[in-house]
């Protein structure tokens, strides 16, 4: 099995070549201080003022502007087209906590794309943030402090059941599929807990939920 290309004891900042907002980058980066850019999310950090500890991707979308300006130490292509930049940048980091920026809100098939790389690894904590939401592959118990009234989504890549207390509308004894029952715009009352019986349930809540989901994956902080 090979090494991770970044081990890191705290949580990375990984940025992609999506959409990032004004202050996405500078609010992973509070939380999670190491950056690491897939692909030509390097781009986005150098613009940023800020140089990546590695870059990691195909390269496609690495310019000669940016490389120049990238020492060569820091480049770690791995050319295979069989998956996506960012599955290839998540599985090259060890880290507690991956928070990902770049890679929603703008083309439909790469978000989903991204949804899938955090389903295939979940061994992975990694949170996705996005202008308006936070997503995040269910752990087998998740429990955070939602204000009451908090919008939580939950939405299955596969068959799934579970358990919950603290949603206005409680999943236990419910079967989820991505072709059958979804569970969104279900409601907090406040701290909520949810269990899952297997993997593949995505968690959906509001961007300003991001540090209590940080707290509840990373309880260390």
């Amino acid at each position: 099995m090979l090494s991770a290309i970044v081990q890191s004891e705290t949580p990375v900042t990984l940025i992609g070549g999506g959409s990032v907002g004004v202050d996405d980058l500078e609010t992973a980066l509070a939380l999670a201080p190491e950056l690491v850019a897939a692909d030509g999310g390097a781009g986005a950090a150098l613009a940023a003022g800020h140089m990546p500890r590695a870059v990691i991707g195909d390269f496609d979308s690495l310019t000669d502007a940016m490389r120049a300006r990238i020492p060569a130490e820091r480049l770690f292509p791995i050319r295979e087209q069989d998956s996506t930049d960012f599955d290839k940048a998540l599985r090259s980091v060890a880290a507690p906590l991956v928070i990902a920026v770049g890679f929603l809100g703008e083309r439909v098939d790469h978000q989903l794309a991204s949804f899938n790389v955090l389903v295939r690894q979940a061994h992975r904590p990694c949170i996705l943030l996005g202008a308006h939401e936070v997503v995040f592959h269910a752990p087998p118990r998740l429990s955070l402090d939602l204000v009451p009234g908090e919008v939580v989504s939950l939405f299955p890549l596969g068959p799934v059941t579970g358990r919950s207390q603290g949603l206005e509308w409680p999943i236990d004894g419910l079967h989820f599929a991505p072709d059958g029952r979804v569970g969104t715009s279900n409601r907090a009352l406040g701290r909520v807990t949810i269990e899952t019986d297997g993997p593949g349930m995505l968690t959906i809540l509001p961007r300003r939920a991001l540090e209590a989901v940080v707290a509840a994956l990373m309880p260390a902080l």
